[in-house]
């Protein structure tokens, strides 16, 4: 594109999940060392920059329909360029070049670092390198965060080492590799250094951690855990996702002694029923899975417990839905996300006999259903009860047991110092939210 640096400003449009925004934050650090300017928002910028997912068909068409409205911008005289990097990339290559014309360059997730090569116009339009993706990144700004000065997200892996038969991630992130412990614990102790009190701790598979430097299931998480617990500072750490057959007793152990361990546990099921979980390649998880919720209870009082589950995946029959209902009610789940099955390109899911997909969406909006009734429970527990609660914005805060973006948050009138703790008496709910107010004790 060859633009004078200082008069070229990015503008970022995140798409996805935290991973993604984690790649994103990767590559405006290397855009703001480089000396362009970060836009205050696309519709400001000279450049667009949007990285997109590809998880399942609701991601593909929100990026398509993102990318979209940037060239429409483009078309407009709003902004010179358009450049698309993500996942959307990184599994239909070539063909979005056909299918997006006016893009001016596309960016494999193999290739963020290379973001300052394709604004500075040294490379053709599409940069993604061949094979499987391999790399892992760490952040050029390790204070850099999208997600406001309150909290961040530490993305401490890529790839994954499971073979879900739903799932095409592997096929688009590549094998699991770990990032050196030692860059982790230094953009953990700078974050914490520039107000962050909260580290939420990301990856396809946190508890694998270190498994591919020769470390044990879980040992090198801990290991990991334990050295940022020694950084100074009063601040949570907050691990998300862990699948019900990898969480140790030396993890949960680490959660209950931790002085900075968010005790909360989001451990994705995705179903309840062996056979269900077997035709989800998830075997390892089967004995598992229904022991999980008091499993984690026992070892950590006071736990917050999350799960998401799939309705509509093949070999689910309406009596196996009827027994995941019930493994549900039982278990009692704080927190649940329910998503209907949709059928990827190249997974072997995709081969196999399922319900509709109607039928899938009915059955999610059985469990959310279900879900609302004991979440009402839960909440009614909650009201009374005095927590820590970190102000992430004027006005609003999140206690203990409440992960960003997929919780509820709480409000609290007169909280107005934003990345600070305090004390919050809940008071009543309002939907998936809470509402409180200041604790003098």
């Amino acid at each position: 594109m060859g633009m004078k640096k200082k008069d070229v400003s990015v503008g970022f449009v995140a798409l996805g999940c935290a991973k993604n925004t984690v790649d994103l934050q990767v590559m405006a650090g290397h855009i703001i060392k480089a000396g362009y300017r970060a836009a205050p928002s696309p519709e400001e910028a000279d450049v667009i920059l949007v990285n997109t997912c590809a998880f399942i068909e609701s991601a593909r068409e929100e990026a398509a329909a993102e990318i979209l409205r940037a060239c429409e911008l483009k078309k407009a005289g709003a902004c010179r360029a358009v450049i698309v990097s993500g996942c959307f990339v990184q599994r239909y290559k070539g063909d979005l070049a056909k299918l997006f014309p006016d893009v001016d360059a596309f960016l494999g997730i193999d290739a963020l670092d290379r973001i300052c090569d394709v604004l500075d116009g040294a490379t053709g339009r599409m940069v993604v390198p061949p094979g499987q993706a391999k790399k892992v990144f760490d952040p050029p700004i390790a204070a850099l965060r999208f997600s406001g000065a309150a909290f961040a997200y530490v993305k401490i892996a890529e790839g994954c080492a499971h073979r879900c038969a739903y799932c095409a991630i592997p096929a688009i992130r590549g094998k699991y590799r770990s990032r050196a412990k030692e860059s982790i614990v230094a953009e953990a102790r700078e974050l914490v250094k520039t107000g962050c009190r909260e580290l939420n701790i990301i990856a396809q598979d946190p508890m694998l951690y270190g498994i591919d430097l020769g470390k044990g299931k879980g040992a090198g998480l801990v290991e990991l855990l334990r050295e940022l617990d020694a950084i100074k500072g009063d601040f949570w750490i907050r691990v998300l996702y862990s699948y019900p057959n990898e969480i140790t007793d030396g993890f949960l152990e680490w959660m209950r002694t931790s002085p900075h361990a968010a005790r909360y546990v989001d451990v994705p099921l995705q179903h309840t029923v062996p056979e269900v979980l077997a035709a989800m390649n998830r075997r390892e998880a089967i004995e598992a899975s229904l022991g999980a919720a008091e499993r984690i209870r026992a070892a950590v009082p006071g736990v917050t417990l999350r799960t998401t589950v799939m309705t509509g995946h093949p070999g689910e029959t309406e009596k196996r839905f009827e027994r995941m209902l019930a493994d549900l009610e039982k278990m009692q789940f704080d927190h649940l996300g329910a998503f209907a099955y949709s059928p990827e390109d190249g997974t072997k899911a995709a081969e196999m006999r399922r319900v509709s997909k109607q039928t899938a969406e009915v059955r999610m909006e059985l469990v959310m259903l279900l879900q609302k009734r004991i979440w009402r429970k839960c909440a009614k527990a909650l009201r009374g009860k005095t927590f820590k609660a970190l102000v992430i914005a004027p006005g609003v805060a999140r206690i203990e047991g409440q992960a960003p973006e997929v919780d509820g948050v709480t409000f609290v009138d007169g909280a107005a110092e934003t990345g600070k703790f305090i004390r919050v008496r809940i008071t009543k709910t309002r939907g998936y939210d809470l509402e409180g107010e200041v604790a003098d004790d």
